[in-house]
């Protein structure tokens, strides 16, 4: 017994597509298309319009699809503007990826046109800022070894080219390389703020514990002389430690950007890119404080001074995360995890010499507990601490999305 297996258009007989070239359809049907061969009907193209949500993401999205050059710069896009697994369902597909794969495969594009390979993929000679790193820490050691053999005015002087130095050279550092905002990123530029309170809490670590100690001996006599022994210590073993840290900070901002964006490549959704790139985050992180913590105990052991760990780690820390938030392009964390660190220390100073005052003692018997507890060192561990793991927790939530690892220009 024979069947007619040719399926049959809404309105016309089952002959029809062999009749006609196009088959007539009822309003809000979409046509399907013959190939020549009788009872032969080929599915027709997807629907435009209303009727294609894509299309219409797509016109909302357009200039992020037209400048991408690849499905996961459109994929972070749309993380970053608030795009969920969840969300792309709604457009028939399993997760974001997969969305923005059809996204970017229906835009048409001009092969001659198309930024080469080498426009995009991962920048960096690595020699090239990897030397750069090592001139803050290079330039730390001239002048610490300049205070050393000098006294006087002329270790004032070494002292205050010394630091001009050495924040010029981090500067070099903060603009080329791992630790630098991508070109063109103006608004991610590090805020003024940022500077502010990160120049604050060096200082102290460099003067902060001598002028505590002092102050609680009914002190300081004197300025600070650049030496450990002096009657106002200076602390340049944990400073200098810190300034060579910025080669082993360079590194894992590089190690960790790299990392991350291969994993986006490899993920298929967004809860797994999360999953993947979390534990590389807190591996990097906890490569960073081995790494200070093996300088700290190098300088302490060549100045014969203290290394003082607690402090100079959690400071470190706390510089790291600020940084590797701000290259991301979120720099508001970093303003108020550093300012709050600064505030503290500021206070305990504040309250300490206000104690000294007749009738006074009281407000600085928080800062006396702490001193006789922990030590002057436990002021700005507590501090810088208590901000390092808050800005660590932020940076787990935030690095940990797609959206961070997005194209230099993309709006977050």
């Amino acid at each position: 017994m024979d069947t007619d297996t040719t399926p049959a258009c809404p309105d016309s007989r089952p002959t029809a597509d062999t009749e006609q070239p196009h088959a007539r359809t009822a309003p809000g049907q979409t046509p399907r298309a013959t190939d020549g061969k009788a009872g032969a009907v080929r599915p027709a193209p997807a629907r435009r319009g209303a009727a294609d949500p894509v299309k219409a993401l797509m016109h909302r999205h357009r200039e992020l699809c037209e400048r991408a050059v690849d499905p996961l710069e459109i994929a972070a896009g749309l993380e970053a503007h608030g795009v969920t697994d969840r969300t792309a369902g709604r457009f028939r597909h399993r997760d974001v990826f997969s969305l923005a794969e059809e996204m970017y495969a229906r835009v048409p594009r001009d092969d001659a046109a198309a930024p080469p390979s080498d426009a995009v993929a991962e920048p960096a000679p690595r020699a090239s800022w990897a030397v750069l790193a090592l001139l803050p820490g290079v330039l730390g050691a001239a002048t610490v070894t300049g205070l050393r053999l000098t006294d006087g005015r002329l270790r004032l002087t070494v002292a205050v080219v010394g630091v001009l130095a050495v924040g010029l050279g981090v500067r070099v550092v903060l603009r080329r390389g791992p630790l630098s905002s991508p070109p063109g990123t103006h608004a991610w530029r590090t805020p003024p703020g940022t500077r502010l309170w990160t120049y604050w809490l060096l200082a102290y670590a460099l003067l902060g514990d001598g002028l505590l100690r002092a102050a609680d001996d009914g002190g300081p006599d004197a300025l600070p002389t650049g030496v450990a022994g002096g009657p106002w210590p200076t602390a340049t073993a944990p400073v200098l430690a810190l300034t060579l840290a910025c080669a082993p900070a360079a590194w894992c901002a590089h190690h960790f950007a790299v990392r991350a964006r291969r994993k986006l490549a490899t993920s298929r959704g967004l809860e797994d890119f999360a999953d993947s790139v979390r534990p590389l985050l807190l591996g990097t992180f906890a490569l960073f404080v081995c790494a200070l913590a093996v300088l700290l105990a190098l300088c302490g052991a060549a100045l014969g001074e203290p290394a003082a760990y607690a402090q100079a780690i959690t400071l470190g820390a706390l510089l790291l995360l600020a940084r590797l938030l701000t290259v991301h392009g979120f720099t508001h964390a970093p303003t108020l995890a550093l300012g709050a660190a600064a505030v503290t220390e500021a206070t305990a100073l504040a309250l300490d010499l206000t104690g000294r005052l007749p009738g006074c003692g009281f407000v600085a018997a928080p800062v006396e507990a702490v001193l006789e507890s922990w030590g002057s060192g436990g002021i700005p561990a507590l501090a810088c601490g208590a901000a390092a793991l808050t800005l660590l927790f932020h940076t787990t939530r935030t690095l940990t999305r797609a959206s961070a690892h997005a194209p230099a220009n993309e709006p977050r």
